[in-house]
Parts: structure tokens; sequence; C-alpha cells
């Protein structure tokens, strides 16, 4: 629950700013700055995001840009080039035309007399990714960033690949923004001229997947906005944020480790949320460290903001699997540094599906495994993005499809911070291979909760830019790495290694059954164990209780629904992961506009027929306003051969009952060793 504190200073809102492009391309802003800025210049933050400040957005956004304005700050909330009420189309990610625009954006902000020239940048996920690509530009007067939920190398940790693997959240996002890229701009702040801006963003703005799907590998096309090419590129502060049910927590790890600029980081409970509306709970007053932040950065503001912990980050307790949770047990964390010296690298054998003690004698033994499809149906979404139930469920099902490694019981309390890996010494039958690496915390009654994983493609295995086909029965050693996590295992538990050839559906199956041989004893798990809890260690609460702007009114008129669901037919064999996500009907009062969104997914597969697997998606946006009446409808459907990715799709607009525009798309993309 949000408190709402009166505020330093009283705040105007300018809803409807035109901010112009070098180009000359207009984009829309929403401003909110201290009233006495007319007199006494403030500094500038800028979030510059696709997702509809005028709607979409505008709920979250009144909560937080209101509350940094009312403590000094002039907000500025941007729609991107072709987003929202912004003229022009959005063709993609991160293109050098968004950059620029960002940087014509701080020029404008800078000459404002109510601006004192000195200006951040903020966002979480889109405008997290902006902002350090961004201050990597180094514009004039860009002196600090808070960065969530992004990442520093576009291809190792976003929603597109991981580990050379082929996410499904790939062709999730990629509806999402083919959706997104269909609505219109409001016709209140844009006037006669919305009709034509939405027909071009309907004919121009392109099939984002079949672009991703063309860059299989680490290529220049990924590296363009990867900050971590030359870390040295950001000379500016950089505040660094994810959560543990995020996509995004290993990015903040390596950005604390390589960034020579002033760096912090955060990592909470939480999934795909700011901080401070954080689920899974506890949220945390994040907006008050913005503010101390920009104080420091922005106002020359000694408040000790860079003498405190460099890293904060949520110890996890146990708890039982569970797809949604309210809140995660835990406690906070502080490093002095990253990597910290509080942590030491411990190795474990993996002997006969046991984890050994480290040191002890090792045995060499061949195991196999070769995954049926369903090893990765309760493996929950690559990210949490609050649209549960979207956590893993009891892992022991997908245990029973891979090769498991236990440790005995727990005779005392263990706590993991950081990135763990598995060391693999491993064979395979056919030239293109995948491998799976989950690690659980197994209660005394043998239920299995994941606390983390990692995928690697095994023809990425030197480099995710020169992938090569293995040769079937060669012996290879990779190392796997899982993703960064905090969690702390009581004494009776036990830590498990399960190992699997596949996991479908959260990420693409190689093109052919793959049988994996590991060979034990020179295989290993690495564990960044820190030492355990003394009383006193830390603080009780760091953080306060989360605090925020009140944010505007809205009704909902019709209730929403959502429902994950696996089902399996044993006739036929098919099985399938449907998803729905209805957000319902909700009217946003102070514009009396209504707005629709229903997304449904669906991920099915015959068997272990890998050439059966589809993943299809539909979206439905509406728009409503007196007469004005606006919807749209796109599909996507992805399947494959052992050859090739056959991309659908299909997009159909309204106005009212009449459709005005009808798209289809029929194409196939080469699989590159995936």
């Amino acid at each position: 629950m949000l408190t709402v504190p009166t505020f330093p200073y009283a705040v105007r809102e300018e809803e409807h700013i035109w901010i112009p492009m070098a180009d000359g391309t207009r984009l829309a802003a929403r401003i909110w700055r201290p009233v006495h800025s007319d007199l006494e210049p403030v500094p500038g933050i800028v979030e510059i995001i696709p997702y509809r400040q005028r709607d979409l957005t505008s709920r979250r956004d009144s909560i937080h840009h209101p509350y940094i304005a009312g403590h000094g700050y002039a907000c500025m909330r941007v729609d991107l080039r072709g987003s929202g009420d912004s003229e022009g189309v959005l063709t993609d990610e991160y293109l050098e035309e968004e950059l620029s625009d960002a940087e014509d954006v701080l020029a404008w902000l800078a000459k404002q007399p109510w601006c004192t020239g000195r200006m951040g940048m903020m966002g979480i996920s889109w405008g997290g990714f902006n902002a350090l690509q961004v201050a990597a530009r180094r514009p004039q007067g860009l002196d600090a960033i808070v960065t969530v939920s992004s990442t520093d190398d576009r291809y190792t940790d976003d929603v597109h690949y991981m580990g050379g693997c082929l996410l499904s959240d790939n062709l999730s996002w990629a509806s999402t923004m083919f959706a997104y890229n269909s609505c219109p701009p409001d016709p209140a702040v844009v006037g006669e001229r919305w009709r034509d801006l939405w027909l071009q963003r309907l004919k121009r703005s392109g099939l984002w997947l079949e672009e991703w799907l063309l860059h299989q590998r680490r290529d220049e096309y990924w590296r363009h906005g990867s900050i971590c090419e030359d870390y040295s590129a950001v000379q500016c502060a950089v505040l660094a944020v994810s959560g543990w049910a995020d996509g995004y927590t290993n990015a903040v790890f390596r950005m604390l480790e390589n960034l020579s600029a002033p760096c912090k980081g955060l990592v909470g409970p939480w999934g795909h949320k700011y901080p401070h509306l954080g689920e899974p709970g506890p949220a945390i007053g994040f907006l008050q460290e913005m503010v101390r932040w920009w104080d420091h950065w922005l106002k020359d503001v000694d408040n000790d903001v860079m003498n405190e912990r460099t890293l904060w980050i949520w110890m996890q307790e146990t708890v039982p699997p569970f797809t949604a949770y309210e809140e995660r047990p835990g406690r906070w964390v502080g490093e002095p540094s990253w990597p910290s010296p509080n942590i030491r690298q411990i190795a474990y054998p993996l002997q006969r599906h046991r984890i050994g003690h480290p040191g002890e004698p090792t045995e060499s033994e061949e195991l196999t495994v070769e995954s049926p499809l369903s090893v990765g149906q309760y493996a929950g979404k690559w990210c949490s993005y609050n649209a549960p139930p979207d956590l893993p469920y009891d892992q022991r099902e997908e245990d029973g499809g891979s090769l498991v490694f236990d440790t005995e019981d727990l005779t005392e309390r263990c706590e993991i911070l950081g990135s763990p890996a598995v060391e693999l010494d491993f064979a395979v039958t056919r030239p293109v291979a995948m491998v799976a690496v989950r690690l659980s915390d197994v209660a005394p009654d043998g239920q299995a909760t994941r606390i983390s994983y990692g995928l690697l493609n095994l023809t990425h295995r030197t480099g995710h830019d020169t992938p090569e086909p293995l040769v079937p029965g060669r012996r290879y050693r990779v190392t796997v790495h899982l993703n960064a996590m905090a969690q702390a295992l009581p004494p009776g538990h036990r830590l498990r290694v399960a190992i699997s050839t596949s996991y479908w559906p959260l990420a693409w199956p190689p093109p052919e059954p793959v049988r994996l041989s590991m060979f034990t004893g020179t295989s290993r798990l690495i564990l960044p164990i820190r030492p355990a809890a003394e009383s006193g260690e830390e603080p009780e609460e760091p953080f306060g209780p989360p605090e925020g702007a009140e944010p505007i009114p809205v009704t909902q008129i019709e209730a929403g629904d959502e429902r994950w669901t696996v089902s399996r037919d044993l006739v036929e064999y098919r099985s399938a992961l449907e998803v729905v996500k209805d957000l319902g009907a909700v009217r946003f009062d102070d514009i009396d506009l209504t707005v629709t969104r229903r997304a449904y997914e669906r991920y099915s597969w015959v068997g272990n027929d890998v050439g059966s697997v589809s993943g299809e998606t539909e979206w439905r946006i509406g728009f409503k306003r007196g007469d004005w009446e606006i919807s749209t409808y796109t599909r996507t459907v992805l399947t494959s051969t052992a050859d090739e990715f056959h991309l659908r799709a299909e997009l159909d607009a309204y106005e009212g009952e009449k459709r005005v525009v009808s798209y289809n798309w029929d194409d196939s993309v080469p699989r590159d060793l995936v």
C-alpha cells in the first residue's frame, strides 16, 4: 500500500507538450515540475518509452513523476517516435533514430528556462535500456541515470535469446509490440490527423519477430545498444535495479563489476515492476531512494548516498513452490562491493545422482538423458511480468525427465549469493543440442522449488557469435552459467541440480531429439557461498515504506481474466500451455477514454515430436470515447522444421464495425544452429 505524503513543493502539470526533433518530427510529452521553477530552475528527469503516456501508463506515471517533481525536479514522460501521440513510425527497439531522438529531448529540456541543464534519465525495461544506451553516448548535461529491469547485453540477457537458445518470450514480446504498434494516437491530442498517423503505423511498423529471427547469433545487430561492448563509454552515475522474479538480474552484477563510473545496485524479490510497486513483496520506498540519488548527483547534496552499501539484495528464505507469491520472506543484505569479499566460490563434484562434498574422491561414470518435450511446462515465464500465475511450480515432474543430483540433507544453514555454474563434461548424439540446468531447494517432504536455472545452446560453446555444430560422440566441456540468485536453505533441506536436453515452452527445442551423455567426477557444481548471517549483521530495514503521488482515477468497467492452463490429451498425445491475460475494460476517468486489452498465448506439441511445437499469440486492443471507437486484432503463429522457422501473422484494424486495414505475413527464416 502506497503512502501519499505532503510534498516539499507544489507541482504544476503540463499535459500536452510537443518536442521537435532534428528532422521536424514532433514527440508528445507530459511534464510535471515545481511551480517555483518559473523563478528558480530545477534539474530535469526524462523517461522515454513506447507505452502511451496518455492512457496505458498514465496511472503508473501519475504515481511517481509528480512525486519526484514535488521534491524539486522537472519530470518529462515522452512517447517514443511512432508511439502514443508522437508522430512518426516505430519499426524496432533501440534504433539509432530512437537514441538520437532521446538526445534531442535532453537538449530541448536543457534549454528550458525552468531547467538548470543538469539532467537524469530513468525507466523500467525499455526505458531502462535506452537510459543506459543514451548514457553511453555522453550527451551534455546527463549526469545520472536510474535503470530498472534492463541489460548491458541485448543478446545475452533479454527476451530474445538465453545462452544462445531461442526464448518463447521472443514470440510473446514481438506479439505485444505488434499489438501496441497498431494503436492509434488520441484525436483529442493530435486532432484530425489521427487517422493518417494511425494508418502510417499500421502499414510501416512491420513484423519485428522476423527481424529478431534473422539474428540468431550475437552479431552486430545485438551489439548495437549493448553497453558491455565498451563499459568505459558510460561516465555518468548509474543506479541499477532488478528483482529475483525478473529476467534482468544478471546485468546488475555485471554492471557493478565492470562500470568505471559510480554505480550502485539493488535487487529485491520483485518481478518486472518498479520496487515501490514491487510484486512479490515486500515493496520498498524506492521513490525516496530515487530522490536521494538525484539530490546527490543533480543538486550536489551531501547525503552519503555513495557511502552506503554498493549492493543491497533481498536474501530469500525457503518457500514451497507456488506460481504467484504475494510476499517472499527474507531480509536485506548489503555488500561493500561486487565481486564481494564475503563470497567464496566452492566446487562440488557431481557424482552418480548426487552432489558430492568438496575435495572428495571422484569416479567417472557415463549418465544419459533424452528429455521429453514436457520438461519445461512448469517453468513459468522467463521473466515474471506480474501476470500471475507465471512463476515456476513444483519441479518434481520436470525432474522426472532430467538427470538429477542431490546433496545430503543439510546439517546447517546455507546461503547462496551470486551466479552458480555447472561445469559439464558431456557428449551428444546430434550436431545441434541444448542443455537446461536447474537448481532447486528440496524440502523434507520432497517439494522442489526452483531457485535458479541456466540454458546453453551447445553449438555456442566457444561463443555466441561463432556457433559450431557438435560432433556426435565427441566429448566436450562447457560451463553453464545460471541466473544470479540469493537464497537461504535451512537445515534438513537438500540442494538439487537437474539437467535436461529441452525446456519447452520456455525455450524452443533443438531441431532433432538429442541424447546427452554426462560424465560424473569431471562435472562440477560451483556455488557462490555467503557466510550464514550473524545476529545484528544488517540493519533491520534499510528502506522506508512505499510512497507515491495520488494515482489518477480509473474505473473498471468490465472484469478481467488471468489463466495459465496445462493440458494433455492421452489419446492423441497433444499437450498445450495456454495463457490468458485479459485486463477487461478500464475507463480513464480524466480523459473519458475506455480501453480494453486481451492477450492469449498457446504453446503446443504432440508427444515428443519436436517438429510439432508451435507458438501462437493473439491480441485484441480497443479504445472508445463517445462515437470514436477503434479496435485492432493481431495474431502470430511460429512453427519450425529441422531447417527453418515459419511465421504467419495477421493484423486487422477497425473503426467501429468497419474493417479499415487487413495485412497478412507468411515468411520463413533458416535455422542457424538453434
